[in-house]
């Protein structure tokens, strides 16, 4: 299926929840999709340690890590929840609902189990609850953001609190 099918296909599905408006109003409870997946890598791993100056031992140090409670270096947790969120801006409901996104106004995450280099990761989204905001043209969404590996284990999970455009705003 191309790019362009793809697309289409999505707007249908947004249309059948509401036809034509992407707002705060048309992401109902429960309302569900899925990530393209990411292979973390080594690389990864250690330019993330070099970005953010965090040089914990866990990440980067071969034998401190085998030693330790997973046996092996781990990825970054933030380096994870950075990657779930580079994954759902790149689903195209994220792209079709992106116009009437006001903010983002918290992340709480709790990390499940350990990221190793070459594990993949995908990113299943649910609307978890939805909200007016105290200002009648927005409504707060919040989504839990979960990254399963390739191995079907959850292993980072997120309540993401978004905030919208209402459709009378507009």
């Amino acid at each position: 299926m191309s790019q362009e099918q793809n697309i289409d296909s999505a707007r249908r599905a947004l249309d059948d929840i509401a036809p034509g408006h992407y707002f705060w109003e048309d992401l109902p409870m429960g309302f569900k999709y899925r990530t393209s997946s990411r292979t973390i890598t080594e690389a990864d791993i250690v330019s993330f340690a070099a970005l953010t100056g965090d040089m914990n031992r866990a990440h980067v140090d071969d034998e401190a890590a085998r030693s330790g409670p997973f046996g092996q270096r781990i990825a970054h947790g933030l380096l994870v929840v950075s990657y779930m969120a580079g994954l759902n801006t790149r689903t195209i409901i994220n792209q079709l609902l992106e116009p009437s996104m006001l903010a983002l106004l918290g992340t709480e995450c709790r990390f499940l189990k350990p990221t190793f280099a070459d594990d993949t990761i995908t990113v299943d989204i649910e609307v978890v609850e939805a909200r007016p905001s105290s200002k009648p043209d927005r409504g707060v969404v919040k989504f839990r953001r979960s990254a399963v590996n390739q191995r079907g284990e959850v292993v980072v999970e997120c309540m993401v609190s978004m905030l919208f455009k209402r459709r009378e705003a507009v």
